[in-house]
């Protein structure tokens, strides 16, 4: 396979287990180059990674500042688009060449994947997707699900959007992501993709906190209402 010079695979990773090195084989199956930052796990997984390059955070910052962290080092290396999925098992790498595809035929845009869950999909996550979506929906007229990680993004605006606000470096990264590119302009792409839930049994892992961080997710959508309402109407 050819490296692409333009467009990598970016996983952000913290304390995921042995399920990274799954996770690892099936995105590298299907692009390259694929790139991990390791935000400072503390199990080793993040040791002994061949194949791929690994970007080391001394301390764990969050998934926002982990995913910032590759784009900074990927801007300087020339690529101009980066796909990011969760170390965990849940995104579907088969899916990675057809965003790759998807963006090179519509360049500048921002390519949302649209879960499709399946019966072991948690209810509660489900249904916290959808009361989150609706308050999105309120914010911008973008599409596509609020909290689904599995995105392709211009890495330049994405950039210029983290560097308007000192938050969108923890688990609000994703839902402030796309509200702050739509309303940057960029457009957005939904590519349907099966998420798959992990039992433990089978490595899976989830840092999610449901507490803490839908705290977080409330405040974010306190702060950017607060900000739309200064703005006038959306894109």
């Amino acid at each position: 396979m050819t490296p692409s010079r333009t467009h990598l695979v970016l996983i952000p990773s913290y304390n995921p287990g042995p399920i990274l090195q799954e996770t690892l084989a099936q995105a590298r199956a299907a692009w390259d180059p694929v790139w991990v930052v390791d935000d400072g796990s503390t199990d080793g997984s993040a040791r002994d990674l061949a194949g791929v390059r690994v970007l080391r955070r001394a301390r764990n910052g969050g998934k926002g500042a982990a995913v910032q962290a590759g784009l900074l080092a990927a801007a300087t290396e020339g690529f101009t688009y980066a796909l990011v999925m969760d170390a965990d098992g849940q995104h579907p790498a088969a899916s990675i060449p057809d965003f790759m595809a998807a963006s090179q035929a519509r360049p500048g845009a921002m390519l949302l994947g649209q879960p499709i869950f399946g019966p072991e999909a948690p209810r509660a996550r489900v249904w916290g997707r959808r009361l989150a979506n609706g308050v999105a929906r309120a914010l911008t007229a973008a599409p596509g699900d609020t909290l689904f990680g599995f995105r392709l993004y211009p890495i330049a605006p994405l950039l210029a959007a983290m560097e308007e606000t000192r938050w969108m470096r923890g688990f609000d990264f994703d839902a402030e992501a796309l509200v702050r590119l739509a309303w940057r302009g960029v457009p957005a792409i939904k590519l349907p993709v099966p998420v798959r839930y992990p039992r433990q049994h089978e490595g899976g892992v989830s840092h999610f906190r449901y507490g803490r961080d839908n705290l977080l997710l409330t405040w974010m959508f306190l702060r950017l209402l607060v900000r739309r309402a200064g703005r006038g109407p959306s894109r």
